[in-house]
């Protein structure tokens, strides 16, 4: 069948390629029938023996008559039906041409559209000829259309940029072309494409000329590596400036602290303190412009590990409380018990933090106080610290300004109080740094609040935490002291522990008051005067299981034995929570500590009086220590520290004459216990040497010589380089003694276990 069909198909086709021959062919075969059929019905009526009868003649006739009008109405039927379907094949034809005439118009349009773009476009063939290249690249190739098409012409390319496949097969890539004006950056996108079906696909280049955006990225680049370099140089040179200046800084400020040993009059030991205090300011202002440069060039690094978070607030209003008192104003702390005993963060950068806001609340509070608040924060594992106080305030135009660098509130304040305005810009970007936020709330003339809010995981040490708040339900407590912000914190303390609470500052209505209940303590402040105290104390014998006086550590040494004997117990201003309970939780059976027999507070009065004889050396045998230093006031410096912590020293200036006094000793078997390196200096460096060290220690089987650095670098890649050079230890300068002290001690503990 569909043989047949094919063969039909065939004839067809060819009949209407060669019309005539269908023409002749019907013609014949209409004359033949029509012939035929005449000549045989004339000759057989004609015949002698046709047997005509007319009736069957007419009825033949007429029935011819009627399939001849049957044929004609069939072929007009036929005819009608060839007119309607002639009428349809020319409205087809008719929309084909309005179809083909807009296919026509759009390709034109296209064409047109394609020839006025900007971009390059190109078609090659699986050969690589050309076969349409736009006004565009005909112009950039200086080539005439006629010139590239069926060619294998290509565009001179002066550098070839990356290349990309993205996921549908185009190649992406960019090229430095020649062109007529000069060279040109070209980004291609390259993809095979079908113009018509069954023809073979054509790789059509599509070029879009993106010169100013490649020079503009490249200037970008450019002046990004520029600032990384300045940076880089800002850097190094703030860490040469840091190290020029901290080195005779260290001086400054040992020397300074080695003549307050010696025996001086009041005038000197004025003139000497005036010294070391300018000193101790000029290396605050030192480590406030390297915060500021590290953390503007990103190189703040935060640690994650637990600290005790009640111990890191209360070390911060102790070391500011000297500050504080000294100015006749109160500074205090409280740490909500709802919050975890351990925390992981970065404790030291927290603490900066604190330190500065706590330290500006203090320059800018002349009467009340400061408050160090503690609390939970809005969100999951957000802690609040809350810095108050009852200082000057600022005013609501500066509360936003005074957060940028070198900005403060205005310049009257910045004149009577001075500072750099970089403390808080860098206490702000720390805490983001951290995901917190600062808020500040203030009134002028009333005081500031500010807020910390920085998110603090609670750390999972197993270790038992070590503070228990104590169980005072039922217990009635009276504080006798003026009103103040650390009484009210104490009260807060004591009524979150169940304790009832009453906060009196006349000491005739607390008299009044002792007989109408049984306290369990009474708290008396000792800024109420001694007459006061002493009325008070003798009264509450028979009414207050404890009674305890609270002082600051300046105001200790004004008490008498008379009225020591009158208390159960004492604290010092600022109270920590632990020395709270254990005061009030301790049996009155148990006598508490004298003010004037208790050892530990007669060492800190004899250490704020003035000093009448030099610091008496350890009696242990001191350790062996080699000391690397290049410059003069510096190596006499340690020189006096060590000697008078009753430590053996030897001085070497540089690298060399180190490794030699090393190897010297270590030949002669008396090796040093101890080599204090410095970083930078001549002929050999206390990095080089150090490995020089660590690499002799390496080839024989000696005991390792601990080596701690002594440089005035403190940029975190510093100390890296000296760990990873072998150092133990990292001691900046200028050097604080007590943290140089400990080290020792520690190396000395070292040595004796060792041993």
């Amino acid at each position: 069948m569909g043989r047949l069909f094919r063969i039909k198909l065939r004839f067809r086709r060819f009949l209407r390629r060669h019309s005539w021959v269908a023409t002749i062919v019907r013609s014949f075969t209409i004359f033949s029938v029509a012939f035929g059929g005449a000549f045989g019905f004339i000759s057989g009526a004609l015949s002698q023996h046709s047997g005509y009868d007319p009736n069957a003649f007419a009825i033949g006739v007429s029935f011819l008559f009627a399939l001849a009008c049957l044929w004609i109405v069939s072929l007009g039927i036929r005819l009608r039906l060839m007119r309607r379907r002639l009428r349809t094949i020319a409205m087809h034809n008719e929309a084909m041409a309005d179809r083909n005439w807009e296919l026509q118009e759009a390709e034109q349009r296209a064409s047109t559209l394609f020839e006025a773009q900007d971009d390059l476009i190109v078609l090659r063939d699986l050969d690589g000829l050309i076969t349409y290249a736009n006004d565009a690249y005909c112009e950039l190739a200086q080539v005439s259309r006629s010139e590239l098409i069926g060619s294998t012409a290509t565009l001179k390319v002066l550098e070839q940029g990356d290349t990309a496949l993205e996921s549908s097969g185009t190649r992406v890539y960019d090229q430095k072309i020649e062109g007529p004006l000069g060279p040109r950056w070209i980004a291609w996108r390259e993809g095979l494409v079908r113009n018509d079906a069954g023809a073979p696909a054509e790789m059509q280049s599509v070029g879009r000329d993106v010169t100013d955006r490649t020079e503009s990225e490249r200037a970008l680049a450019d002046a990004r590596d520029q600032a990384d370099a300045a940076n880089r140089a800002k850097s190094r040179f703030l860490a040469m400036a840091s190290h020029e200046i901290r080195t005779p800084l260290n001086g400054i400020i040992g020397m300074s602290g080695l003549l307050m040993d010696t025996q001086l009059t009041p005038e000197q030991m004025t003139y000497v303190k005036a010294v070391k205090t300018s000193g101790d300011a000029l290396l605050a202002l030192i480590e406030e412009l390297l915060d500021y440069s590290k953390i503007e060039a990103g190189k703040i690094d935060l640690e994650h590990r637990p600290f005790a978070l009640s111990g890191l607030i209360e070390d911060i209003t102790e070391l500011l409380a000297p500050r504080a008192q000294t100015k006749g104003i109160e500074i205090a702390a409280y740490v909500d018990e709802r919050l975890p005993m351990q925390v992981t963060g970065d404790s030291a950068r927290l603490r900066q933090v604190l330190l500065n806001l706590a330290g500006n609340a203090i320059k800018f509070t002349a009467t009340g106080g400061v408050a160090l608040i503690v609390e939970p924060g809005i969100w999951p594992n957000e802690i609040s610290f809350l810095v108050r106080d009852t200082g000057i305030g600022i005013a609501p135009d500066a509360q936003q300004r005074i957060f940028r660098e070198f900005e403060q509130a205005d310049d009257r304040i910045a004149r009577s109080y001075g500072g750099t305005g970089l403390g808080l810009s860098i206490s702000d970007r720390i805490v983001r740094r951290m995901g917190g936020r600062i808020t500040l709330a203030s009134t002028p003339g009333a005081g500031s609040t500010f807020e910390v809010s920085i998110p603090l995981a609670a750390a999972d040490t197993g270790e038992p935490n070590s503070f228990a708040a104590p169980d005072l339900a039922g217990q009635s407590i009276m504080l006798v002291a003026p009103q103040s912000i650390e009484v009210s914190l104490i009260s807060r303390r004591l009524q979150r522990w169940g304790a009832q609470t009453c906060i009196v500052s006349d000491a005739n209505v607390a008299e009044a008051l002792l007989p109408e209940r049984s306290w369990h303590a009474i708290l008396i402040d000792h800024t109420l005067g001694t007459p006061a105290m002493e009325a008070i104390a003798g009264a509450a014998r028979i009414h207050a299981t404890h009674r305890i006086v609270m002082f600051t550590p300046a105001t200790r040494q004004d008490l008498s034995a008379s009225e020591t004997a009158m208390f159960t117990g004492y604290l010092v201003k600022p109270l920590r929570a632990s020395s709270l309970a254990a005061r009030l939780t301790t049996s009155p059976e148990i006598a508490a500590p004298s003010l004037i027999g208790d050892q530990s507070l007669a060492i800190e009065a004899a250490a704020e009086s003035a000093p009448t004889a030099p610091a008496s050396t350890p009696p242990d045998k001191g350790l062996s220590i080699l000391v690397a230093e290049d410059n003069e006031i510096n190596a006499l410096l340690m020189r006096s520290l060590l000697t008078r912590l009753g430590h053996n020293v030897v001085i070497t200036t540089n690298g060399e004459q180190a490794m030699e006094s090393w190897l010297s000793a270590r030949s002669a078997g008396t090796p040093y216990d101890i080599v204090l390196m410095d970083i930078q200096m001549p002929r050999l460096n206390g990095i080089e040497t150090t490995k020089q060290i660590r690499s002799h220690e390496a080839g024989q089987s000696i005991r390792r010589t601990p080596i701690l650095a002594l440089t005035a670098n403190t940029l975190v890649e510093d100390r890296y380089a000296c760990f990873e050079a072998g150092m133990d230890g990292f001691l900046i300068k200028p050097l604080d003694r007590e943290k140089l002290e400990e080290a020792l001690a520690g190396l000395a503990a070292a040595r004796h276990i060792a041993a």
